[in-house]
């Protein structure tokens, strides 16, 4: 991956091409950082659930959070550092944002190549401005940490071509069903059919993205029908899944970039070259970590 600095905040923007399958292994940033997608779909995880950031949805990482990513469908990504200091958003954790067309550019134009400083600044300071100003779409899949409620999201999310009940899944993971309702609605907030309906919607966005027609998607994601899967996919991303399809599937806009910024590189620099892409993770990379530090403790470059 290569990488955009510039003055502003000392921390990098990035501009890269992913294939299909392509994993980034477990790291964190010292800089807050924006992850969008041009084309493709990217699952981003942290200890407390899994996002995705697709052509009309971008995430938010808060700065020193571990996450890793998988890339679902050729992709281009577009990544935006924000020092600590100097954050558009007030969270402190992963946040979906709606994309509109214009963010969409902003975000492309801010990670072009060998971008002149003053046209830079100009561009991140109306992208701060719409940033403050972005929807809020919420569209996350929470992490258990009850053993039981973990127990039961996996039977779910292992064949999701089958509606089960909660009545089912409670006699399936032994545990009373009353019991499980208040596990959904005390650690996700939410009651089982929403979860469901979320986690479904989930995995149809990665269905559609490597290429799955609607009707198959609409089968193995356990819609009735594939008019019922529309509606639903419709109502929560503000789009038809046809229409989602051929965005995901959008050609590149972006490819492999280096702009070096005249104060050279620093700590906040190394994650790009530090992050390893491969089929299957390794070891976690602290980019919180100076250089001199990561060598010290044998984390892989």
């Amino acid at each position: 991956m290569s990488q955009n600095r510039h003055h502003l905040s000392n921390a990098p923007s990035t501009a890269h091409a992913h294939a299909a399958g392509d994993f980034i292994d477990r790291h964190r940033h010292d800089y807050h950082q924006l992850i969008y997608v041009s084309s493709g779909v990217f699952a981003i995880r942290t200890e407390q659930g899994a996002w995705v950031a697709c052509p009309d949805r971008a995430v938010w990482m808060p700065a020193k959070m571990w996450h890793e990513h998988r890339v679902y469908g050729h992709s281009s990504v577009h990544t935006l550092g924000f020092a600590s200091g100097d954050a558009p958003l007030a969270v402190d954790s992963p946040t979906v944002l709606a994309v509109d067309g214009l963010l969409r550019e902003l975000f492309i134009a801010c990670t072009e190549p060998d971008l002149p400083a003053t046209e830079l600044q100009r561009l991140r300071a109306v992208l701060n401005d719409r940033l403050r100003r972005a929807h809020v779409r919420p569209l996350t899949l929470p992490t258990a940490r009850d053993p039981r409620l973990a127990h039961a999201c996996r039977v779910v999310e292992d064949d999701l071509s089958r509606p089960r009940t909660i009545a089912w899944l409670a006699r399936h993971v032994g545990v009373g069903e009353r019991t499980l309702t208040r596990l959904f609605r005390t650690e996700f907030g939410t009651t089982y059919p929403r979860w469901r309906t979320n986690t479904r919607v989930f995995h149809a966005m990665i269905q559609l993205a490597e290429g799955a027609t609607v009707t198959a998607t609409a089968r193995r994601c356990g819609w009735a029908t594939t008019s019922a899967f529309i509606d639903t996919f419709a109502q929560t991303m503000g789009r038809t899944p046809g229409a989602y399809r051929s965005t995901a599937h959008r050609p590149a806009t972006t490819g492999p970039s280096t702009r070096e910024s005249a104060a050279g590189s620093s700590a906040a620099d190394v994650p790009s070259r530090a992050v390893p892409i491969r089929g299957k993770g390794t070891e976690a990379v602290d980019h919180t970590l100076p250089e001199h530090d990561r060598q010290s403790v044998g984390i892989e470059r």
